[in-house]
C-alpha cells in the first residue's frame, strides 16, 4: 500500500498541510483565539466532542475535545493530512495481517488477539485466529483448574498468589488493567492475588516474597524470547527461592514465550507454558497470553473475556467510523496539533479515579517506546525528532503535586479521564452535601475550566493565563469493557499518530544500546567475583570508581 510521507518526513505531499497548520498555529497566538473565548462559542461542546456507537450491550467512552486550542478549520485541515498519509486505511490494512512493522518484517496483529476484523487471518501457513483460539483455550482451562483448586502446588494447597516476572510490555500493561478491575470476582471461586517483579533491583524482589506464601504461589514467567536479562535474574531468583523451601518448578512455574524458547523446553519442565507471537508486540501484548494468563487466573477467564470485548468494540470503532467521528483518529490528530504546532513539551495524563492509577505509566511506555522516533519507516531523517513526553498521577492527587506548574507553568495539554458510576456500590457520606464521587467529578471539571479559561487578578502571583488545552475523557463505569475499551482507545491513538507522522510505531531500537553496554560492564564484573585481585580495565574513570565502590562494600 503506498503510504506517502508525512508531517515530519519531508515528503512533498505534506508541504502544503504543514504550511497551512504552520500558519493556523501562528494565528492561534492572538487573543481572540484564546480557549475563555472559544468555549464559549454557541455549539463548540457539541461540535468538538465524540461518542461511540452505543448499540448492542458494550458501553461507550466519550471524547471531549472542545478545550483544546483548536477551530473547525484547524481541524479540517488536520484530517486531510491523515487522509494523505492512508492513516485508517493504514490501520485497516494493519488489522489484517500486512507487514506493517517494517523494520522488523513483521506483521502487527494484535488486534487479531480479542477477534477484531473479519475474515480469514494467515501468516504464510499459520491461520492467525485459529492459533490464537488455541492459545485462549488452553489458557482459560488452566485459569478454571488453579482457581477451583484442581491444580495445586508441591505440598497440596491450592494457590493464592501468583507473581509476575517480566519487564516492560511484558508487565505493565497487564499490571494497569488488574488494578482497574479491582476485585470484580463474581465466580466464587478461589481469588489470585497478583505481584508484579518486573525491576532487577534485589528490594523488588525482597518486596514480593514478604507478601506470598511460597507453598501456595504460582511464577509467571514472562519473556518472549526467555533471554531478557531482567526477567533471568529474577527467574533465577525464583528458582532459588522455591529450592530451598522444598518446592518443585514444575508444580509452581508457568512460562508465557514464543514457542521454541528456552523457557518453551520439555527438557526443562514446568506447570503450564503458553505461547506468546512475533506479531504482537510488548507494548501491545495485554490482550494476548500476557495478559490472559495473570488476569485470567486473578478475575476468571469470563472477566477477561469481557475486557477483550471492550477492547474489540474500540478496535471496530476505529476500523469502521469515518475520519469526522473517529475518535483515536481525533485524539491522534489532537496530540500532533499540540507536539509539532503548538510545540508543547509534554502531555499530562491524569484519571479521576484510582483504581486508574496505572494507566499513565503503561501509556507512558505504550507511547514513548512506539512514537520516540528520529527516522522514518523509510528510514529517512525526520525533520524534527517525533513524539513527546508522557507522565501523569491520578486526580485529585495530582493537583496537589504538579498543577501549580500545571496552572502558572509551562503549559501542558492533559487528558483528564472521569468515571461516571464508581466501582464502589457501599453507602457514601456527604461532605460540604456531595458525595465523594461528585467531589471528585467537581474537581476534574473545575481544573479543566480554570487551565482554559484562567483568571485575571490584580496581584500578579494570582494571575491565571489560561489557554491551557485539555480533554476530558469519560467512561460509563470501571467494568471489564470500560477498561478494555480506554486500553485500545490509546493503542490505536498511538498507531495512528505514527502512521500519520511516517514512522515504525511498533519498534524499539532505542532501547539496546545502554543493554550492550551493561553487557560488557556485566562481563568485567562477573570476571571481578570470580577473582578478588581483578582489577578493572577499558572502563572511564568515572565507571571504575562506581565498580570500586560498589565491590568495596560487598
Amino acid at each position: 500500500m503506498d503510504h506517502p510521507g508525512l508531517l515530519l518526513s519531508g515528503h512533498p505531499g505534506m508541504d502544503k498541510h504543514n504550511r497551512q497548520l504552520t500558519e493556523k498555529a501562528a494565528a492561534f497566538s492572538k487573543q481572540n483565539l484564546h480557549l475563555r473565548k472559544l468555549v464559549k462559542q454557541p455549539g463548540r461542546f457539541k461540535q468538538f466532542s465524540l461518542s461511540m456507537d452505543n448499540s448492542g450491550a458494550t458501553k461507550g467512552l466519550f471524547f471531549d475535545f472542545s478545550r483544546q486550542r483548536l477551530d473547525t478549520e484547524t481541524l479540517d485541515r488536520l484530517r486531510e493530512a491523515a487522509a494523505t498519509a492512508n492513516a485508517l486505511a493504514r490501520f485497516s490494512a494493519m488489522a489484517s495481517g500486512e507487514r506493517v512493522n517494517t523494520t522488523e518484517n513483521r506483521a502487527a496483529l494484535h488486534t487479531a488477539a480479542r477477534g477484531s476484523g473479519t475474515g480469514d487471518l494467515c501468516l504464510g501457513e499459520m491461520d492467525v485466529r485459529r492459533e490464537i483460539e488455541q492459545v485462549q483455550s488452553r489458557i482459560r482451562n488452566f485459569c478454571r483448574d488453579i482457581r477451583s483448586g484442581a491444580l495445586k502446588g508441591t505440598t497440596g494447597r491450592p494457590f493464592t498468589h501468583a507473581v509476575v516476572v517480566g519487564i516492560g510490555g511484558s508487565y505493565l500493561g497487564c499490571e494497569f488493567v488488574y488494578r482497574a478491575m479491582a476485585r470484580q470476582d463474581e465466580t466464587g471461586e478461589h481469588p489470585i492475588e497478583l505481584h508484579f517483579l518486573p525491576n532487577v533491583d534485589i528490594d523488588n524482589f525482597a518486596s514480593v516474597i514478604r507478601e506470598i506464601n511460597p507453598e501456595t504461589t504460582l511464577w509467571i514467567i514472562i519473556s518472549k524470547s526467555y533471554t531478557t536479562t531482567e526477567t533471568m535474574a529474577n527467574l533465577n531468583q525464583a528458582l532459588s527461592f522455591l529450592h530451598t523451601r522444598g518446592l518443585s518448578p514444575r508444580d509452581h512455574l508457568v512460562t508465557v514465550t514464543a514457542k521454541g524458547s528456552p523457557g518453551d523446553d520439555p527438557s526443562n519442565p514446568v506447570l503450564a507454558s503458553f505461547h506468546m507471537f512475533d506479531f504482537i508486540g510488548g507494548r501491545y501484548s495485554v490482550s494476548s497470553a500476557v495478559g490472559g494468563v495473570p488476569l485470567g487466573l486473578a478475575f476468571g477467564w469470563d472477566a477477561f473475556s469481557r475486557f477483550l470485548d471492550g477492547c474489540r468494540a474500540m478496535d471496530e470503532h476505529t476500523l469502521t467510523a469515518p475520519p469526522e467521528s473517529n475518535i483515536p483518529l481525533t485524539a491522534a490528530l489532537v496530540s500532533i496539533w499540540n507536539t509539532l504546532f503548538l510545540n508543547y513539551p509534554a502531555q499530562g495524563i491524569i484519571p479521576y479515579a484510582s483504581r486508574l492509577s496505572k494507566l499513565a505509566p503503561h501509556v507512558q511506555q505504550l507511547y514513548m517506546e512506539s512514537m520516540g522516533k528520529s527516522v522514518s519507516s523509510q528510514g529517512l531523517h525526520l525533520t524534527r525528532p517525533a513524539g513527546t513526553i508522557i507522565f501523569g498521577e491520578p486526580g485529585t492527587n495530582a493537583q496537589h503535586s504538579f498543577f501549580q506548574l500545571a496552572h502558572q507553568g509551562p503549559a501542558f495539554p492533559i487528558d483528564f479521564i472521569g468515571v461516571v458510576r464508581p466501582g464502589f456500590k457501599g453507602e457514601q457520606a456527604l461532605s460540604k452535601g456531595v458525595t465523594n464521587h461528585q467531589e471528585l467529578w467537581a474537581n476534574l471539571l473545575a481544573q479543566a475550566k480554570a487551565l482554559a479559561t484562567g483568571q485575571d487578578h490584580k496581584n500578579p502571583a494570582r494571575q491565571f493565563e489560561g489557554n491551557r488545552p485539555s480533554s476530558i475523557i469519560s467512561l460509563d463505569d470501571l467494568s471489564p469493557e470500560s477498561i478494555g475499551m480506554l486500553l485500545s482507545f490509546y493503542e490505536a491513538r498511538t498507531v495512528l499518530e505514527g502512521f500519520i507522522l511516517g514512522i515504525n510505531p511498533f519498534d524499539q531500537f532505542g532501547v539496546e544500546l545502554g543493554k550492550t553496554m551493561a553487557g560488557d560492564l556485566r562481563q568485567k564484573m562477573a570476571a571481578a567475583n570470580e577473582n578478588k585481585d581483578y582489577r578493572f580495565k577499558g572502563i572511564d574513570d568515572g565507571e571504575r570508581f562506581y565498580l570500586d565502590r560498589l565491590f568495596a562494600s560487598e
